[in-house]
């Protein structure tokens, strides 16, 4: 679906990476980065230049014929002129056409594919809406059987892949959570995304979505808009997420967006927190939400974690669980829900030592990489080796580069599209002051590149934020052999003349101080012992702050040390598994010709690994003796520990084919004799002849990946022609 390629990229607030959205700092709309255009958008900007010149060129000859008639002409030059006029006009038509192509990027395959998906996806009950009897609940969705199992064999690949190779310490937490937790951590302050209101009805909008949406819809449909005003609805859609309250507002107004469905005015945008609230007990007293993620039940029991591991660093542990967020206006089904399942890792790791040991395993991967300098600069996706990226200082560290690499392997080996897989920096205005380093997993589907699982250093953030609030030290130790005097920077804000000084914004200003490195903090230092003030830019607020010498204060102390107490930085994989499974059903769905030639077929090419049946047995006709088989081959299965179906319907075998092909399953057992059966392969649909006894095992190798149909099995087992597997 090399349409795909033609959708533009946007940068979509994270499905499963919540700290990205409340720690993301606002510049100001003029201080945005600008693209530089495409080939497809200088393309586009010529077109619609070529059209408006032709517009007035049509405009002037319609004036040459009115003028004609006006003065009487004569009949042979009127239609002389008439006919240049209507010339004209076929010359706009075409121009028209061709700009319409160029703007609406296959959108019109890419809706009746994406329809297609859908409509087997509900119809085979792979997922659908909640509550559906009742007319169904925006943003939640139920999985059915195949769905059910997918997302078993993703999550089960996961802990696998992750949590046994790494030796990592698998906790499971409460989804209810008090307050206090989320307040340390930001959400109930920062948690938030902008909403209008039809000022009527009260219906609810995100903001960013209606503005989106015009600009969406006015570049496709509107060919008559100047190639000047289509690159400001460009530039207004690739910084939405940078757009202030104030700044959505004021474009709202500009652009004269109403409420979609009533077309009355709508309220200024505010700040509207996602998460779900309730309460811990019956009196109420005890404010809690629902989790928006499930990494902080991880920081919270670092110090437990910490002792469990032998008090030993590095170390990760791993959640797998439901988190929640009340979306204002979801939409694009999977991909943004109220309720999903999120896999979340904190890597823990001293931060002055972020090697890890096992580098080399994936420093040879090449694969896609949108490091921040491309992305400024207007250029596209480069292969990278991840080596090269970590050795050049693309990406920050080893560990951080490692687990780019392992991501790479997971999402790959469950049927990604490695072409349509890339892994985006993020830009300077869209991580924390804290951040050393974040990369996106951003998968390519109908809908543009989704971003499906982020990858960051979060410093020591998160556990100091814990550590301030709970009054609880969560530190690493490391003893040394013979005591060391050190010299160590001592930043200590005087928290009473900051709140005097800012109040509300006291707490961003305080972080940013402690998070100084240690030049910059010594070169505030000099200059406040100078000048008395010195002008200091905070990232969380957007802007520069006056800091008085009376506000901090700066050192360097000497003292002999015994043991070095310090913070864990923090490498965090965030997994949204709704995400990757939706684009797994795109990548995965096709369609073929049958045999007949006479409708097209449904398929899902599902990896072994993944299919939510591993095998279908056929008893090729009604007959006992051929059932008996297929309960024997049935048992051999259960006991290999394989899924698998029967189906005994009188249906020629080629519907029964097509069946399971629309659920992805990758072997057809088909028996037709009492001693050996023919096993059918999904895609190719080669068939080979194997002995009843040594059905479950060769399914067994093949599904558990130790060995291969095409590379393995074809050498051991003959391909076999039967005019009874009809497809």
């Amino acid at each position: 679906m090399r349409w795909l390629s033609a959708i533009i990229s946007q940068t979509h607030r994270s499905l499963h990476s919540s700290r990205k959205l409340f720690s993301t700092p606002r510049p100001s709309f003029l201080l945005v980065r600008v693209m530089a255009p495409t080939p497809v958008d200088a393309a586009e900007d010529t077109l619609r230049k070529d059209l408006a010149h032709k517009q007035s060129t049509i405009q002037a000859q319609a004036d040459t014929v009115r003028g004609l008639k006006a003065s009487g002409a004569s009949k042979p030059d009127i239609d002389a002129a008439i006919r240049a006029l209507n010339a004209l006009k076929l010359e706009k038509a075409s121009i028209e056409t061709q700009l319409q192509a160029a703007v609406s990027g296959g959108s019109a395959n890419r809706d009746s594919f994406r329809q297609a998906l859908v409509n087997t996806l509900e119809r085979r009950l792979f997922y659908i809406p909640s509550f559906k009897i009742y007319g169904g609940v925006a943003g939640l969705y139920d999985y059915g059987p195949p769905g059910c199992a997918i997302k078993s064999n993703v999550l089960g690949f996961w802990r696998q892949h992750f949590v046994l190779e790494e030796n990592m310490l698998e906790v499971d937490c409460p989804s209810v959570t008090p307050e206090i937790v989320l307040k340390a951590s930001g959400h109930v302050e920062k948690f938030t995304d902008l909403m209008v209101k039809d000022e009527k009805t009260g219906t609810c909008y995100r903001a960013d979505h209606l503005l989106k949406d015009y600009c969406k819809e006015k570049l496709e449909k509107d060919l008559t808009i100047t190639a000047e005003k289509a690159a400001e609805l460009k530039h207004v859609m690739a910084v939405l997420d940078d757009l202030s309250a104030a700044e959505l507002g004021a474009k709202i107004k500009e652009y004269g967006i109403t409420a979609p469905d009533t077309k009355n005015s709508l309220s200024d945008p505010y700040p509207f927190n996602l998460m779900f609230q309730t309460s811990i007990g019956p009196s109420g007293v005890l404010p809690g939400y629902m989790r928006p993620e499930t990494a902080q039940g991880i920081f919270v029991n670092f110090k437990e974690l910490y002792y469990y591991n032998g008090n030993k660093l590095p170390f990760a542990a791993a959640q797998i669980g439901q988190a929640f967020r009340n979306e204002i206006s979801p939409r694009q089904g999977l991909l943004r829900v109220r309720e999903f399942t999120l896999a979340e890792i904190e890597h823990f790791v001293d931060p002055e030592d972020k090697s890890h040991p096992k580098f080399s395993d994936v420093g040879n991967l090449e694969f896609l990489m949108f490091p921040r300098e491309e992305q400024m600069t207007g250029q596209s996706a480069k292969l990278f080796q991840i080596g090269e990226a970590v050795s050049k200082g693309i990406v920050n560290n080893e560990t951080l580069g490692y687990f780019i690499g392992r991501v790479y392997l997971f999402l790959t080996r469950l049927g990604i599209d490695k072409e349509r897989l890339r892994f985006r920096q993020h830009l300077s205005n869209e991580m924390a002051h804290y951040a050393a380093d974040c990369w996106d997993a951003e998968i390519e589907c109908s809908y543009g590149w989704i971003e499906c699982v982020g990858i960051a250093d979060r410093s020591a953030y998160d556990l100091r934020a814990h550590s301030e609030k709970s009054d609880v030290s969560l530190v690493a130790r490391e003893k040394y052999p013979e005591p060391r005097e050190v010299e160590k920077l001592v930043i200590a804000p005087v928290k009473k003349e900051l709140g005097m000084a800012f109040k509300g914004n006291q707490k961003m200003v305080t972080e940013a101080l402690e998070a100084m490195d240690e030049e910059t903090a010594l070169e505030m230092k000099n200059d406040l012992e100078s000048k008395g003030e010195v002008e200091f830019h905070v990232c969380t607020l957007g802007k520069t702050v006056t800091i008085k010498k009376n506000m901090v204060s700066i050192s360097k102390e000497r003292r002999k040390e015994h043991q070095r107490v310090f913070t864990p930085s923090v490498i965090e994989p965030s997994f949204g598994i709704g995400r990757i499974i939706y684009c797994l059903f795109e990548h995965a769905f096709y369609t073929r010709p049958s045999k007949a030639g006479d409708e097209q077929l449904n398929v899902f090419r599902f990896p072994p690994l993944v299919a939510p049946i591993k095998c279908t047995v056929f008893p090729l006709v009604q007959s006992q003796q051929y059932e008996e088989v297929a309960k024997f081959i049935s048992k051999s299965l259960t006991a290999a520990g394989i899924s698998h179906k029967i189906d005994i319907t009188g249906t020629s075998i080629g519907k029964r084919y097509a069946r399971t092909d629309e659920l992805g399953v990758p072997f057809a057992i088909t028996v037709d004799s009492t001693s050996s059966v023919t096993i059918r392969e999904r895609d190719s649909k080669d068939q080979i002849r194997v002995d009843v006894e040594k059905v479950a095992s060769l399914v067994k190798e093949v599904t558990d990946g130790r060995i291969n149909w095409q590379d393995d099995v074809l050498k051991i087992y003959p391909l076999h022609s039967s005019g009874s597997a009809e497809d």
